[in-house]
């Protein structure tokens, strides 16, 4: 190649490509102008700004920070109800600023609490007075909650199974008892006591403080499982064990509705 051609085509080249430098030069200067503006639009503060700001017992700087802290991560995972407190405190620069900003969450929330309460009281008052003679709520009207506040009747029998030597039985057989006047009767069923063996239901009996009497009257029977056990409920059914007769249905009772 001719020695004088090569400045002509450097020149060339370098003419070439300066549109393109030009252009990223263009367009990181816009980017830095956006950023800016969007910097200088965080600093001014609206009239609203002003007054939310007092609202919280802030300063408008803080406010600012507040608003520079929404801009970036704070606002895109925290939700729309998050207060200026949280997010300046989530963000302390240090444990002093930590501190206050906590004092202030603390304050804000007992007169939040103490506004709640006063009108609780408010409310349960003007109930008494204007419906004096009615509840403000009918607990029977609640769903299911009739059937849970008639888990006995007094026309149920409940069947118990037991053994000795048991100390969960003999725990049950304590509450069992002490609700025996809100059942037709309890029909006792003991396993691991060979049939015939009349001197250990006597003793078990006896160690319960069972009343001869509900023995003679049936309110309570005295039986030997014999097998009924796993025959009402499909071998599924461990000592001990409570089920309700009511009419021609047997179930199993719950323990917690005694």
């Amino acid at each position: 190649m001719n020695s004088r051609m090569k400045p002509v085509m450097l020149s060339m080249a370098l003419l070439a490509s300066y549109p393109v430098v030009a252009a990223e030069l263009s367009h990181t200067q816009i980017e830095e102008t956006g950023l800016q503006a969007s910097s200088s639009a965080a600093n001014i503060l609206s009239d609203t700004d002003r007054v939310r700001a007092r609202l919280w017992d802030l300063s408008q700087t803080e406010w600012r920070r507040y608003k520079q802290l929404m801009q970036g991560i704070r606002g895109s995972i925290s939700p729309s109800t998050i207060s200026p407190v949280e997010v300046l405190g989530i963000h302390a620069r240090d444990e002093a600023e930590r501190q206050r900003y906590a004092e202030v969450w603390v304050h804000a929330m007992r007169e939040d609490v103490d506004r709640i309460l006063a009108f609780q009281r408010a409310y349960d008052a003007a109930g008494k007075r204007l419906y004096p003679n009615e509840p403000l709520i009918d607990i029977n009207r609640l769903p299911g909650k009739t059937k849970e506040l008639r888990a006995l009747q007094s026309t149920d029998r409940l069947l118990f199974f037991a053994r000795p030597d048991c100390p969960a039985c003999d725990m049950l057989m304590g509450k069992l008892l002490k609700r025996i006047d809100e059942v037709s009767g309890i029909d006792i069923y003991l396993t691991d006591i060979a049939p015939g063996d009349d001197a250990a239901v006597r003793d078990w009996a006896s160690f319960h403080q069972i009343d001869p009497e509900w023995v003679r009257s049936r309110r309570i029977t005295l039986n030997y499982d014999g097998g009924a056990l796993d025959s009402l409920t499909s071998g599924q059914g461990e000592v001990p064990y409570v089920l309700r007769r009511r009419g021609e249905d047997v179930s199993k009772f719950r323990i917690s509705d005694l």
